[in-house]
């Protein structure tokens, strides 16, 4: 790990009918199965106005994170018909986001969500191998699904994943 640089953790709130999600540090996919199970909770709810991700305090995010980002933001889209918004203040996370096509999937804004009290990490959970595989297939797979570049980027992995079930 590098130093200076803060494991990765994801915080949950939800106010106001408002749900945010703050990514720090390093967001990677050992995070997965509480995001996806946290994606989850958020549509049973399906009594919200919106939905924030903030990433002000991100330093690195892998793929299959951003894969189930698309999957939250689709999810919203066809369930609530709302366009989640995702906070960014660093120019490469920016960069990375619109290059996958994520301006096509949020509202991509600049300034802080003003709630850091309310938040509370996401508890961490148990993932079998198979699991993992799972997560990390579905998240490639959505990423595809956006945009031309993401669909050459990701075939050979998700091609990989496929093959060994």
């Amino acid at each position: 790990m590098n130093p200076g640089i803060s494991p990765g953790r994801i915080q949950f709130a939800e106010q106001d009918g408002t749900f945010v999600l703050k990514f720090i540090g390093e967001v990677r996919l050992t995070l997965c199965s509480a995001l996806d199970a946290t994606i989850e909770k958020i549509f049973t709810a399906l009594n919200f106005s919106a939905i924030v991700i903030d990433l002000t305090e991100t330093r690195s995010i892998d793929s299959t994170t951003l894969g189930l980002l698309a999957k939250l933001s689709i999810l919203s889209r066809q369930k609530v018909g709302l366009l989640p918004t995702v906070v960014t203040t660093h120019a490469d996370i920016t960069r990375l986001l619109q290059s996958m096509g994520f301006d096509q999937v949020f509202n991509i804004i600049d300034q802080p969500y003003e709630c850091p009290e309310c938040l509370a990490d996401l508890p961490s959970q148990d993932q079998s191998e198979d699991v993992v595989r799972a997560h990390v297939l579905e998240a490639h797979r959505i990423l595809m699904g956006l945009n031309e570049s993401n669909r050459a980027a990701f075939h050979d992995l998700v091609s990989a994943l496929e093959q060994h079930p």
